[in-house]
């Protein structure tokens, strides 16, 4: 058995998108920028990387996504992620990391609209029926 998580915090990068599949379910797009910050030891100078990540969240965690995030907003994602390439409209060749998200926190104090509570989502669900094939 092999297995493979991600978990990022950041902030959603646009508005949500859902939609729905020809059998009914729904699928909610949103992206979402990871930024780190660090000194140059050479240089002294502060620098700064964002890793955006296009995530989808499936079903019913597809919907509240929709409903409760928006731009700007932390949120944590978990999930499994995985690299395609492409050519970008310059012809260069390019990546993305697309993100199946398994959970989804909304992150900030409760009740506070930018980043607060989990819009009603049951957290705490129980374990799916295979959790006795980890072996572990």
């Amino acid at each position: 058995m092999s297995w493979h998580q991600t978990i990022v915090i950041g902030n959603v990068g646009r508005n949500p998108e859902l939609r729905y599949l020809q059998s009914g379910t729904a699928v909610c797009d949103f992206s979402v920028a990871v930024s780190e910050s660090w000194t140059d030891n050479a240089t002294n100078e502060r620098r700064e990387k964002t890793t955006w990540y296009r995530v989808s969240a499936w079903g019913r965690l597809g919907e509240i996504c929709n409903q409760y995030l928006q731009k700007g907003r932390q949120v944590m994602v978990v999930g499994t992620v995985e690299a395609r390439a492409y050519t970008d409209k310059s012809g260069q060749p390019a990546a993305s990391l697309e993100l199946r998200a398994r959970d989804v926190r909304f992150l900030g104090t409760k009740g506070d609209r930018e980043g607060g509570g989990n819009g009603g989502y049951d957290d705490f669900a129980p374990p799916p029926d295979n959790m006795g094939d980890i072996p572990f």
